[in-house]
């Protein structure tokens, strides 16, 4: 056990946690395309206006969102979609997403996360890239699409959570794991960033170019998942065999069989669940409020161009990928240094990352658009803050059921994406006339949501596996003890 894996091209762990990385950016790419694409395919001003052009400059008088900033930015709109149907075109993505949160874990724990992953990611780039084609044809379709999406990409996390119950090390996790799902932030951010400016340089009338290279270049990316990705370290033809000696010993059952039974009534009682339910559920009514509202509150509140909107609507996310970087490396760091329990550290991050989302966002809501740049930093520290929880619950699965990681996340996830359909809606009636005393009511609810989960998994969590969790078909053999000097 305390053989050390010394070549770096060998480390297959890591190189497993690079190439998740890289997956869910393209997951959040085709993910978050449509909530900045929304801002420049439905027209807000008619540019042939001359009365309300000059009631604009008068009333932005005080911030730089001026009127002929908006009418060049609204040449490209091309759909005359009410608020109500842009809401619930950015919520109907979460109408597919959470019917295979829990078949999507269960497939990949049966038969195995690489295919289940790759084949959902295929369909996702082919609903990307009719979208532009269908829109101009019917919003029914760009429904019908949006729900096409989510089912495709609900299998995303699930299956994944899946392959790092068979992947990581036990005092490696957070660190592993972390790493892969840095790429959800970095998607937003490139997403966010580039397409304000595909929206006014890009093909097609701008806003379709941002559909044709998200699509693109995930279809790209599909070919490479299936030739770089296996789903056991045993199933890897490139792997040495120490490391996968030492990934094997490490974790806490037989990673290379698999179990047909799932002990539903033993999780559905687990408090352990019941803990990373309520913090799912609130951290992604903060994340999904942002990640479709985001751009509408940086063109309604603070008055922001298009080009700008999609810069400033990424920085909030590159710095929560600073942030899940950093915790995943401490987290690892204070658990193998036994300065607290998976189980302390666990909640210790959890409730820091509540905490300080939910401060944060509250302040948001007082600035103005005369200080928007104060908004943009405060919005920017709340989602810093929600990285936090990369080594809180989402690790947490992992902690106390690895062998059922696929399932359980999407449990979890099912009932996390609830949020996702609900939020836009309440964004939306919350801000009928984009002000921003509106706009602060929407930021009290994400506050609320942030102390509850605070406070749940606080007192319920737990970072021990869990004995509905350990192999059942044969005797368990107590392993030896992990080798700290053992690295990956």
């Amino acid at each position: 056990m305390g053989k050390q894996v010394e070549k770096k091209d060998d480390e297959k762990a890591l190189d497993f946690g690079v190439t998740g990385f890289f997956s869910f950016i393209f997951v959040y790419a085709l993910r978050v395309n449509f909530s900045v694409a929304i801002v420049c395919m439905v027209k807000s001003l008619n540019s042939s206006s001359s009365s309300n052009i000059s009631d604009i400059n008068e009333t932005s008088s005080t911030c730089s969102g001026k009127a002929a900033e908006q009418a060049v930015f609204n040449q490209h709109a091309e759909f005359e979609w009410e608020k109500q149907i842009q809401s619930t075109l950015l919520a109907s993505f979460f109408y597919g997403y959470i019917v295979t949160q829990i078949p999507g874990g269960y497939l990949s724990d049966r038969f195995g996360g690489r295919r289940v992953f790759g084949t959902a990611m295929a369909v996702a780039c082919v609903c990307t890239l009719v979208m532009p084609v269908c829109a101009r044809v019917s919003v029914v379709l760009v429904y019908v699409l949006r729900v096409l999406l989510g089912l495709a990409t609900g299998v995303s996390f699930p299956s994944m959570q899946s392959m790092w119950g068979r992947w990581a090390p036990p005092l490696e996790r957070s660190r592993l794991v972390t790493v892969s799902y840095l790429g959800t932030m970095f998607g937003s951010v490139g997403t966010f960033a580039s397409s304000g400016y595909l929206c006014e340089y890009g093909f097609d009338n701008g806003w379709g170019s941002i559909f044709y290279i998200t699509g693109g270049l995930a279809c790209i990316w599909v070919i490479v998942w299936f030739i770089l990705v296996r789903d056991t370290p045993s199933d890897h033809p490139w792997i040495s065999e120490a490391e996968r000696d030492y990934i094997n010993n490490s974790i806490e059952y037989d990673n290379t069989k698999r179990s047909s039974t799932v002990p539903w009534i033993e999780i559905a009682k687990s408090p352990a669940v019941m803990a990373c339910i309520t913090a799912h559920v609130c951290n992604n009514w903060i994340n999904y409020t942002l990640l479709t509202s985001l751009p509408a509150f940086m063109k309604a509140v603070l008055k922001f161009n298009i080009k700008s909107n999609g810069v400033l609507s990424a920085v909030p996310y590159l710095c929560q990928a600073v942030s899940g970087f950093g915790v995943g490396q401490m987290a690892d760091l204070i658990r193998s240094k036994q300065f607290l329990s998976t189980t302390g550290t666990r909640r210790l991050w959890n409730s820091i990352a509540f905490l300080g989302a939910g401060a944060f966002l509250i302040g948001t809501g007082f600035v103005s658009c005369d200080q928007r740049n104060i908004a943009v930093a405060f919005l920017s520290i709340a989602v810093m803050f929600t990285g936090f929880s990369r080594a809180g619950y989402v690790v947490n699965h992992v902690d106390f059921g690895p062998k059922y990681a696929g399932v359980l996340y999407g449990i979890t996830n099912t009932f996390a994406t609830v949020p996702g359909m609900v939020a836009p809606i309440v964004a939306g009636a919350l801000t009928p006339n984009d002000t921003q005393e509106e706009w602060r009511n929407v930021f009290y609810v994400c506050a609320a949501f942030c102390v509850v989960g605070m406070v749940v998994f606080g007192f319920f969590s737990s970072g021990e596996i869990q004995e509905w969790a350990k192999d059942r078909e044969e005797i368990i053999i107590e392993k030896p003890a992990l080798d700290k000097d053992t690295k990956l």
